[in-house]
């Protein structure tokens, strides 16, 4: 099934809920972060990821080559939203120690 931007609300695409997990947003909240990072990018480059239907979980997963099977053709444009997941990933990756950290530590 493809999703098209019609289907988003307003609210959704111009805001990302911060304390959410980003593996827990769902592809509108994605869309959203994307329009926030990258305001001035083309109605293709956000298609892509709608189309697509990235979710956080699959968004923490791309990597340049999936990017460019996704239509993103252009290596700038790869790189920098590779560069905008970094945090994105060291974030959850430090959320999913502090998961395991604190199940060790309070469940003695």
């Amino acid at each position: 099934m493809q999703h098209t931007s019609e289907h988003m609300s307003q609210d959704t695409v111009t805001s990302v809920d911060c304390k959410k997990r980003v593996f827990l947003w769902t592809v509108q909240e994605v869309h959203g972060w994307v329009k926030l990072q990258f305001p001035s990018c083309e109605t293709s480059f956000l298609l892509a990821f709608v189309n697509h239907a990235i979710s956080g979980r699959a968004l923490l997963r791309l990597t340049d080559s999936k990017l460019e099977r996704m239509g993103i053709v252009q290596e700038q444009q790869r790189h920098d939203i590779l560069q905008e997941l970094l945090p994105l990933r060291v974030e959850e990756e430090l959320d999913n120690l502090n998961e395991i950290v604190s199940k060790c530590f309070f469940t003695l």
